[in-house]
């Protein structure tokens, strides 16, 4: 608003004087030395702005006795009032700053791109691992996928048994006439001879097959290796199926004992001609006959070829059994044995 003379009113600061206090109690400001002028009237002191005894202001608003004055400090920059502050209530929220609410999809993406991170890191770990192992040789992999031991008999191994059901063989024959050998662990008893044939007091086992010989007769053609050279007729076992089968592949399990007993008891190297091999029945039981004559020459020995006859005879047990009859080619009037012991076979 507007003063009586017509200014405009100065704002009052918090610690001014009350209205009808400047000069009434007889306070003014206190004038500097410097701040005189002329009979030591202060320069810029308080001064009656209207007529004498007329109050600034008009009559009403006037004290009794008292004159108003126009109060200013004689130098501004000495008494200027410093800046005023006051709390002030904090401003209304503004609409637009309040967050919106939780957006769930939102959310859910995060949380899949963190786990999705998190895979993905515990996957590169575990390929730096495993590569890690691999190129410095301690892979557990090489271990795991080692193939166990087979513990299969020989036989077993380069002729598996075959899938369908066991032969069921014909009807046994009544054995012929005469002496026999028997032999309990083969499953087998064939014809005995006598003189010059006596009784097989040997083990042989020389074969890669686990064929073992206990059983026979024999008798000394040739002295020769600080023993003699024999013809013979011996049986025994072979293990040729796995666990309980009672099945097994008789061509390829005869020609692998047959081919055993070339290379295991006669001199190296030799010939075969092949006489018989085929598959047949000895007593009723499936069988595989090989017949062949071998030819060979070693310095010390008058024997230059020899009669070999092979027999491997299904006997319904996983060992099949084995006749083995060799005669020497200075006997040769042995020869007939051959044909007359495998024809003579029959089951236990």
């Amino acid at each position: 608003m507007r003063d009586t003379v017509g200014r405009m009113s100065e704002p009052k600061s918090p610690w001014a004087r009350p209205d009808g206090v400047d000069g009434a109690d007889g306070w003014s400001p206190s004038p500097s030395p410097s701040a005189t002028g002329g009979a030591g009237t202060p320069v810029g002191a308080s001064r009656p702005v209207a007529g004498a005894g007329t109050p600034v202001g008009g009559a009403g608003n006037a004290s009794a006795g008292a004159v108003g004055w126009a109060a200013r400090p004689a130098d501004p920059s000495r008494y200027r009032t410093g800046p005023v502050t006051r709390p002030s209530a904090s401003p209304p929220s503004d609409p637009g700053d309040e967050q919106p609410p939780a957006d769930p999809a939102r959310r859910q993406r995060r949380l899949m791109l963190l786990f999705g991170g998190a895979a993905a890191g515990v996957f590169v770990i575990g390929l730096v691992v495993v590569l890690t192992l691999v190129l410095t040789g301690h892979a557990p992999s090489r271990r795991t996928l080692t193939a166990p031991p087979d513990n299969r008999p020989p036989l077993a191994k380069l002729c598996p048994p075959p899938s369908g059901a066991p032969a069921s063989g014909a009807p046994v024959p009544p054995p012929p006439p005469g002496p026999r050998t028997v032999d309990p662990d083969a499953g087998i008893s064939y014809r005995a001879y006598g003189a010059p044939w006596q009784p097989w007091r040997q083990v042989w086992g020389k074969g890669t097959l686990g064929v073992v010989y206990r059983i026979g007769q024999d008798f000394v053609t040739e002295a020769y290796d600080g023993t003699g050279y024999y013809a013979s007729i011996l049986s025994g076992s072979v293990p040729t199926a796995t666990n309980d089968a009672l099945t097994l592949d008789l061509k390829c399990t005869g020609r692998q004992v047959a081919a055993d007993v070339q290379a295991e008891y006669y001199p190296q190297p030799n010939t075969k001609d092949v006489i018989r091999d085929e598959l047949t029945t000895l007593g009723g039981r499936p069988a595989w006959v090989s017949v062949f004559r071998l030819h060979f020459s070693v310095p010390d020995l008058k024997a230059k070829d020899e009669l070999v006859g092979v027999a491997l005879i299904d006997v319904g047990r996983p060992n099949a059994a084995v006749l083995y009859v060799s005669i020497p080619g200075t006997h040769r009037q042995y020869d007939y044995v051959v044909d007359d012991v495998v024809a003579s076979v029959r089951p236990t």
